[in-house]
């Protein structure tokens, strides 16, 4: 059930996320260049895929902050009232 603090207490995610994939990148570049140069192509390929992933997340959590914030409904709306068939 909603409490009605939502709009005032929710944190997005999304600058951990962007840390995070950077984080990876990191570590995905490092992985494919390490396993390229020791004769690994499978590994070297299979990080190069992670990498896509990874990128393609970032450019998503990239675009979404600078989407800005959406609406949140303020003070003045109240919370939502409980289903009256709650069983």
């Amino acid at each position: 059930m909603r409490t009605g603090s939502e709009p005032t207490t929710a944190r997005s995610p999304l600058r951990m996320r962007f840390w995070l994939s950077v984080w990876g990148v990191v570590w995905t570049v490092a992985g494919t260049a390490a396993f390229a140069l020791t004769g690994h192509p499978g590994w070297a390929l299979a990080c190069g895929m992670l990498f896509l992933v990874v990128v393609a997340d970032l450019l998503f959590v990239v675009r979404h902050i600078r989407q800005g914030p959406h609406y949140q409904p303020g003070r003045d709306v109240p919370p939502y009232e409980p289903p009256a068939d709650r069983r």
